[in-house]
């Protein structure tokens, strides 16, 4: 991507990582511009003004939209790039940062990550779609989606705290809800704990839910964790870092090009952030996304 007239959109949430966006885009935009390329600084007020910033950029042709910030950049970012062939570009500055993770992007040094994007290697992989908006991960449709809602009302504390304050939370009164999930055309009626689409592995800073999920292999891994106790699910919560919860009796897995997941009252999460009620209904798109890897 070296010479002069190259052009790269750079777009940051400075808020991202407790203040770690602003630094790390400072760092990343010092780099690029040693590099030799041109670089449209972006910062969006709001989300819906970062997606129209990004959108604008990829029409006008940039060579790439790198974002600077955690998991809800990247979505963002995938929102403007997928079936366009102009690739993403990853400065970690989030809590979570799992699609950095996917590809080995360095989570703590921008200027290592800049790096990556200089050198100009891609990679294609695959997204999953909903209706217009696609994620990258894992869609959370259960027990995990429920916590992030909560965590996204809580004030206090920040940061990874605050997810495990309503972890505990929402197991105090939690009961496995009844699902209806159709797989390639084929109907599953069960009551679970949690059901989960996954694109790649993870979600949430490395909880590996979807484990041996491929990013691309033309598939979603839909994964189903039947009812738990409350102690039961407690125990297995570790298990989900270490990707071990696939040995639980209570773990159901499918692969599948389509799958719709219904349950009463549930807002799905993916990538992080809230993406909207069941019933959902979820399509993998192979070689969706180009990114700098």
């Amino acid at each position: 991507m070296a010479g002069s007239s190259r052009e790269i959109a750079l777009l940051t949430n400075p808020t991202a990582g407790q203040g770690r966006g602003a630094r790390h885009r400072a760092a990343a935009l010092g780099r690029f511009r040693d590099a030799g390329l041109l670089v449209r600084d972006l910062v969006g007020r709001d989300a819906d003004e970062a997606l129209d910033l990004a959108r604008a950029a990829v029409a006008d042709g940039v060579e790439a939209l790198v974002v600077c910030g955690g998991d809800g950049m990247a979505h963002l970012g995938v929102q403007a790039l997928a079936g366009t062939g102009v690739p993403l570009g990853l400065v970690p500055a989030g809590t979570g940062n799992d699609v950095a993770r996917y590809f080995d992007v360095p989570r703590t040094d921008p200027l290592a990550a800049a790096d990556r994007v200089i050198a100009g290697r891609t990679r294609t992989i695959d997204l999953a779609r909903s209706g217009s908006r696609w994620f990258v991960t894992v869609l959370a449709a259960g027990f995990d989606a429920i916590v992030n809602e909560r965590a996204n009302a809580m004030t206090w504390p920040r940061g990874q705290m605050r997810y495990n304050l309503a972890t505990l939370a929402e197991l105090r009164v939690f009961e496995p809800l009844p699902y209806t999930i159709e797989v390639d055309g084929r109907r599953i009626r069960t009551d679970a704990m949690l059901v989960a689409v996954g694109n790649g592995p993870s979600f949430g800073g490395g909880l590996r839910i979807a484990e041996g999920a491929l990013l691309d292999d033309g598939m979603l891994d839909v994964v189903i964790i039947k009812p738990l106790s409350k102690v039961g699910l407690v125990r297995a919560y570790p298990r989900l870092f270490q990707g071990t919860h696939t040995r639980l009796p209570q773990y159901e897995h499918h692969r599948a090009r389509t799958v719709t997941v219904a349950a009463p009252g549930i807002v799905a999460y993916a990538d992080g952030e809230r993406f909207g009620p069941l019933p959902l209904t979820v399509e993998a798109v192979p070689g969706a996304l180009t990114v700098l890897a």
